[in-house]
């Protein structure tokens, strides 16, 4: 004991001692910082009056540019500096705090004494002793404080792989200076810091917590040479943690060569953006670039058709009767989903580059000018061996110069002349001056009546071509809509494409409902990437090139055809997919979705890493929810003690809503900052809103929603995908809520956003998903 006294004495005088020196640089830089920030508003207010402007000829025109070009190296400069000063700045008032949360003492081969490494969430230097005082967590060598426990380790650093041996592993909490707690630890991370951590109440941002990586997680955030990264972890194991923390390893890492703008996280919905946005910037790097896989597709498709949203069709699917038209439209979402229609699809594609492409008329003023039949016979022209996107883009080219041919001979037509005698003088006095520059006739006369006539023709015709001349530039006179709909307009066309016992038993109405909506404008959720997919066959949408690495969460719920498009789009970027296969949600996603994905990369440019241990939710609500679905005996729950889930029965909804506001004010009581009413759908979410908001301050969310407040809200549940809570109350867990299969991921989904207390109502008859949990592991409220 007098032992770890001392220890704990000696360890508070370094921290005091590396405090100190923070605090002594962070004066400095704030004194550098304020009168660069004065320096660089100087510059900006007096930039002209330093720059010598003078174009009287080319030797001075040459001088004055000259002149600029410095003074905007000598801004930029200025403002690089200033911006590098104040991130460090920033850092190291985070250091101030807590300089380190971890220390390993490491004997390299060779040497007689070991190094103490301190480990923080980012390096400090001593410029006095020549010394890093705090390694960052990223460093090669931190690398051991993650993978290793007592004894022989490696690792490698510049190319050079290092071997030594480790002689204490040390972890520290430390607040606003002083070291609250001190344990050595012969594991990765020990689990009283783990205890301490995941105790605390939930926040409406994720945490960044680099101190409690484990050691399967380190290996996702280091990965460097795998093409294609696949995680697939249980619920609160930690994925998007370990994924961010990956973004910010591969910034740091790489830091001369990647940019936060070359990384892309496709996220589930805009409140998860708003969710996890502030860890990169505690980690002191910049937020990559966010986005939702909806966006990219209301971005490529037509404007003038109505695009359906992930969301209202999980609506659809989840509160739709079962009736003939929904068992269609259930067949329909799996189907054009599948690897079997991508292959129909890709058949089709083929066909096409031969015959069946359809196109738009070429029309001015209601005129036409070039028919589709036209156009089509110029495609056909080109060598069938050519690609599609290439005989597009030459009949682009020829339908431009056809354009100019037409417009020279539009001059001559009535209306332009009609349209001349319309014009204002600004129009009069624009070509007058054209025509003076171009010295045709004596400047203080103005009698070329017909070149001005002319040239007053020329551009109004012109700038009625314009919006057509945009149109053809833009390929708008393929017809894509028209091809994808001449998939399904005969059913039995598909069967040209596939035997006709691979399409699915309600094959001939998903091809009238098909078109039926495309006809209308109506994009179903379903049809938006096969559409798509198609479309970039047919002229090659734009790619993105610059995106080094793609993070996509909740990859679960992603079809082979959505893989196969983003790896369309971005070519040369590196995946990391992040899942859980037991929080399956939507009706188009299969089981073996991630083998489909490394069928795209190749196996041996893919890597799959499995996380089966939990860290959010408390060992009794682990050991409850884990009983919910098949495998679940394969997730280990962290030994972090709390109540069993509740299960309260009620018989009116006037009894299930009094039961909810009793919970509420209970909770509220027991200090929970995050409590979440998690409803089925958005519908439910709603109603139960309308009424408990008369009783108790609420948040509805719904799928607009880009954040969310601490306090009490309702969610729909599949909104709640990715986020956690300290506590939370299953709206209605009845049978005639939750009773199909295909219903039992999301009900596992919603009870383990909980991380503290769990607490399940039902009216009536109780889901059959809870009738294979042993009694033992809930408590029953009567």
């Amino acid at each position: 004991m007098e032992q770890y006294e001392r220890e704990q004495k000696r360890e508070q005088h370094r921290i005091e001692e590396v405090v100190k020196k923070i605090q002594e640089r962070v004066e400095s830089l704030q004194q550098y910082v304020s009168s660069g920030q004065k320096e660089v508003v100087h510059i900006r207010k007096n930039f002209w009056d330093d720059v010598t402007v003078n174009f009287d000829n080319a030797e001075e025109a040459i001088e004055t540019a000259a002149s600029i070009k410095q003074q905007a190296e000598l801004l930029a400069e200025r403002e690089r500096s200033h911006y590098h000063a104040d991130k460090q700045l920033t850092m190291l008032k985070r250091l101030e705090q807590s300089p380190y949360f971890g220390r390993i003492d490491f004997l390299e081969e060779s040497e007689r004494s070991p190094d103490q490494i301190y480990l923080g969430i980012h390096s400090f230097f001593d410029e006095s002793t020549e010394q890093f005082l705090v390694y960052d967590w990223r460093a090669p060598i931190s690398s051991l404080y993650y993978d290793y426990s007592l004894g022989s380790v490696v690792y490698k650093a510049q190319n050079e792989m290092i071997t030594g041996e480790i002689t204490l592993k040390r972890q520290f909490i430390i607040r606003n200076g002083q070291m609250e707690s001190m344990f050595d630890t012969g594991v990765t991370i020990g689990d009283a810091l783990l205890q301490e951590v995941l105790g605390k109440n939930a926040n409406t941002q994720m945490k960044s917590i680099v101190a409690t990586i484990q050691k399967e997680q380190n290996q996702i955030i280091r990965n460097e040479t795998s093409r294609l990264l696949i995680v697939q972890g249980a619920a609160g194991s930690g994925k998007t943690s370990a994924a961010l923390q990956r973004v910010a390893y591969l910034l740091y890492r790489y830091r001369d060569t990647l940019h936060a703008d070359q990384i892309i996280l496709f996220s589930p919905n805009p409140m998860f953006n708003s969710y996890i946005s502030t860890v990169l910037p505690e980690l002191g790097e910049e937020n990559m670039k966010q986005t939702t896989f909806q966006d990219y597709v209301e971005e490529h498709i037509e404007k003038n058709f109505h695009v359906e949203d992930p969301f209202t069709q999980m609506e659809y699917v989840l509160a739709g009767k079962e009736d003939s038209k929904y068992l269609v439209r259930m067949q329909g979402i799996q189907y054009k989903a599948s690897a079997s229609f991508l292959k129909i699809v890709d058949n089709y594609v083929t066909y096409l580059r031969q015959g069946g492409m359809l196109f738009k008329d070429v029309k001015f003023r209601g005129n036409l000018l070039i028919s589709k039949e036209e156009i089509k016979e110029k495609f056909y022209s080109f060598p069938l061996s050519m690609r599609i996107p290439n005989r597009i883009k030459l009949i682009s080219e020829w339908l431009l110069k056809e354009l100019k041919k037409r417009e020279l001979l539009e001059r001559k037509e009535l209306w332009v002349e009609e349209e001349i005698q319309l014009l204002d003088k600004e129009a009069y006095a624009k070509i007058h001056k054209k025509l003076q520059q171009e010295k045709q006739y004596d400047a203080n006369t103005f009698d070329d009546f017909e070149r001005e006539q002319q040239m007053l023709a020329a551009m109004i015709v012109k700038k009625h071509f314009k919006p057509l001349r945009k149109r053809v530039k833009g390929l708008q006179f393929m017809n894509v809509p028209a091809v994808y709909v001449q998939l399904f307009a005969n059913p039995l066309f598909a069967e040209r494409f596939t035997s006709k016992n691979e399409l699915p038993l309600y094959w001939k109405e998903i091809c009238q409902e098909t078109v039926e909506r495309i006809q209308h404008f109506q994009m179903a959720y379903e049809d938006a990437t096969p559409y798509l997919y198609i479309k970039d066959q047919l002229e090659d949408l734009q790619r993105n090139t610059s995106a080094r690495h793609i993070f996509i969460d909740e990859a679960q719920d992603y079809s082979v055809f959505q893989f196969t498009f983003l790896k369309r789009l971005f070519p040369h970027s590196n995946m990391t997919v992040l899942g859980d296969f037991n929080q399956t949600i939507h009706a188009h996603a299969t089981e073996n979705g991630f083998s489909q994905l490394c069928a795209l990369y190749g196996e041996e440019k893919s890597k799959r890493i499995e996380l089966t241990r939990s860290y959010r939710s408390t060992k009794q609500i682990i050991e409850f929810t884990r009983q919910l679905i098949s495998e679940g005996n394969c997730i280990e729950p962290f030994e972090r003690e709390g109540r069993k889930p509740v299960i309260t029965a009620v018989e009116t909804d006037e009894e299930l809503h009094q039961r909810i506001i009793n919970r509420i004010k209970y909770l509220k009581k027991n200090n929970h900052k995050t409590i979440a009413i998690i409803c089925k759908t958005a519908e439910e979410s709603k109603a139960a809103y309308d009424i408990l908001q008369q009783h108790v301050q609420l948040h509805l969310i719904e799928k607009e929603t880009a954040s969310f407040d601490s306090g009490v809200l309702i969610i729909p549940s599949y909104l709640a995908k990715g986020v956690e809570f300290d506590a939370v109350i299953i709206y209605n867990a009845s049978n005639q809520q939750y009773r199909k299969e295909s219903e039992r991921k999301l009900f596992y989904t919603a009870c383990t956003r909980a991380m503290h207390e769990l607490y399940i109502y039902y009216k009536n008859e109780l889901s059959p998903f809870l009738s294979t949990v042993e009694v033992n592991a809930y408590m029953q409220d009567k």
